[in-house]
C-alpha cells in the first residue's frame, strides 16, 4: 500500500506546477487581450482589405474613429466594427416590414 503522504505531496506538486503556470500566463494573456483590441495601420488595412492611402485620407477627413499619440495611429477592434456595420443597406423585405409595422401603428391598413 502506498504512503498516503506522498500522494498528498505529489498532489501539491502538481497544484503548485498549475498555479506557477497561471501566474506566469497572467501578464501574456492581459497583454494580448489588450493587443488584440487595438490594431495600428497596418493591422487595420489587413482587417478591412484597403490600402493605407485609403485609411489615410479617412483619418484626416475624421470619418473613421481613431486615436492617434504623436504621430502614430490607433484603432479600437470594437469601434471599427461598429463603424463599418452603421450604414446597413436594407432589404427590399426589411423596407416592407418597418412600412407595414409602422402602418399598423399608425392604424392605417393598405
Amino acid at each position: 500500500m502506498e504512503n498516503p503522504f506522498e500522494i498528498i505531496n505529489e498532489r501539491l506538486k502538481n497544484i503548485e506546477n498549475l498555479l506557477e503556470n497561471i501566474y506566469s500566463n497572467i501578464g501574456r494573456k492581459e497583454t494580448n487581450i489588450i493587443t488584440s483590441k487595438i490594431m495600428d495601420i497596418e493591422q487595420l488595412t489587413n482587417y478591412l482589405g484597403v490600402s493605407k492611402s485609403h485609411i489615410y485620407k479617412l483619418t484626416s477627413s475624421h470619418t473613421i474613429p481613431h486615436s492617434k499619440r504623436g504621430k502614430r495611429l490607433y484603432f479600437d477592434k470594437e469601434t471599427i466594427n461598429t463603424w463599418v456595420l452603421e450604414n446597413k443597406i436594407w432589404t427590399q423585405d426589411d423596407i416592407e416590414k418597418q412600412a407595414s409595422d409602422y402602418l399598423i401603428k399608425k392604424g392605417k391598413h393598405f
